[in-house]
């Protein structure tokens, strides 16, 4: 039973029209207001592991992990039924803050990126050690060693927490 106070915002919620809480105003709203994610990418050569925001942009959630030739198509497709706020790469450099010979590769995919989606803004993150801590965090999570070590977990993992990360260092989470 929904109390009376309540009753015109689930009888709207449960109609045609769809409801949005908007998350930065603390309102609610109704209409179709399009919720923008934010993606986060850990590039690798091999594997690349994509992330994205819950509707409300509070914590992140694994995408999968697909092959750097294939990621623009993926996130072609999820344009089709999702917008995207930004897009959030991790970047790799040493434990000095100096870039390494991977951070060349990235530059090279964030160029790629930007022609591809130049209405979405991409931004760097540092990701030195993210998936050292994604495999302490499967490891935690209690996985098999089997299902652990399965190719693409752990980068998948990564872009959560590169995201996570983002998101708390911004205030969003």
């Amino acid at each position: 039973m929904v109390p009376a106070s309540l009753s015109p915002i689930f009888n709207t919620f449960t109609q045609q029209q769809p409801l949005f809480l908007l998350r930065n105003h603390r309102s609610i709203s109704v209409g179709k207001i399009p919720i923008k994610r934010i993606l986060a990418i850990d590039y690798g050569t091999k594997r690349t592991g994509l992330a994205k925001t819950d509707p409300f942009c509070s914590f992140a959630q694994p995408v999968g992990t697909f092959s750097p030739e294939k990621i623009i198509s993926v996130i072609e497709s999820f344009l089709q039924d999702n917008s995207i706020e930004k897009i959030i790469v991790g970047y790799p450099l040493n434990s000095d803050g100096t870039k390494n010979p991977m951070t060349g590769i990235v530059d090279c995919f964030i160029e790629e990126l930007a022609a591809a989606f130049p209405d979405i803004p991409v931004e760097t993150i540092d990701e030195h050690g993210s998936s050292k801590q994604a495999g302490k965090v499967l490891i935690e999570s209690g996985l098999s060693r089997k299902k652990r070590q399965q190719k693409g977990r752990l980068d998948s993992a990564a872009a959560c927490l590169l995201l996570q990360h983002y998101l708390e260092s911004t205030g969003k989470a």
